[in-house]
């Protein structure tokens, strides 16, 4: 799973109609600190995440496996919401 941060949405009314109903947002890369670190790239949002949030990302065949996503064109899923990240001891994240 990767790291990222919400940015925004992007809003599609000619696409797949497997994709349908499915909430699509901008997210970006970011480090457990909360920086962003790599380009923007579109996610399916399976867990109600709002812009500014820190997510778990699932990428590829595993982005496939959630109850919203399954047999769907999708290649990447948001499939938590951090509230906290702690590293080596040491809390360098957490949800205000």
């Amino acid at each position: 799973m990767i790291i990222a941060q919400v940015l925004g949405s992007a809003v599609s009314t000619a696409k797949d109609p497997n994709l349908t109903g499915l909430k699509l947002l901008v997210v970006a890369k970011a480090t457990p600190a909360n920086e962003l670190c790599g380009e923007p790239f579109v996610a399916a949002d399976t867990v109600g995440a709002g812009v500014g949030e820190l997510v778990l990302i699932a990428e590829g065949s595993s982005a496939r496996e959630t109850q919203y996503t399954q047999a769907k064109p999708v290649d990447a899923a948001i499939v938590g919401i951090v509230d906290s990240l702690e590293v080596e001891d040491v809390i360098t994240f957490r949800k205000q």
